[in-house]
């Protein structure tokens, strides 16, 4: 079992039913899902741009990612409906306790000039988005058969109602967040 898992069952409810005065455990806000999304806007030039991402993508995660495409056409990005434009993984479970185990101890760290993730980036609803410049940063990627730097949105959905309830949930699970408020 992942260690975040473990972290979550051990002391993570605890610390959030005293601080919120949940009555059962069953209410503690909990990770529903991560969405890593990586878009590849040169892949309309050369398809192997697309493949070169997937193959990072699925490098990073452990699961096979989904090909994207465009739901509207944009002239002035050159972009028809139903173009392959990027791709994506959704992580449950297991996978997304390890996956989040990774980048908060191994990737993020390695970013350079790190001062910690920003606290303003959740949506109103309980969730957080994060944005990453390049792919380099994770330990899967070997640096030698990288083509291009690419970056990457990596969107952490919880069952939190408030973005307060969500920060708590993901401070004591071990995001770096900055200490700038």
């Amino acid at each position: 079992m992942p260690r975040l898992k473990e972290l979550y069952k051990q002391s993570v409810v605890p610390a959030m039913m005293e601080k919120f005065g949940y009555k059962n455990p069953m209410e503690v806000p909990r990770l529903h899902k991560v969405v890593v999304n990586m878009g590849v806007g040169d892949a309309k030039e050369n398809p192997r741009f697309l493949e070169a991402a997937m193959e990072d993508l699925a490098a990073i995660t452990g699961q096979k990612p989904v090909v994207t495409v465009a739901k509207k056409s944009v002239a002035s990005f050159k972009v028809r409906a139903g173009m392959k434009i990027g791709c994506k993984v959704t992580l449950r479970g297991d996978r997304m306790y390890e996956f989040l185990d990774r980048l908060f101890n191994a990737a993020l760290p390695r970013v350079r000039d790190f001062r910690g993730t920003s606290p303003k980036s959740f949506d109103g609803r309980g969730n957080y988005a994060l944005g990453i410049r390049e792919q380099l940063i994770f330990p899967e990627i070997n640096y030698d058969k990288v083509e291009k730097v690419r970056g990457m949105d990596i969107i952490i959905v919880t069952t939190a109602k408030t973005d307060e309830e969500a920060k708590e949930l993901l401070a004591l699970l071990g995001m770096p967040f900055s200490k700038q408020e």
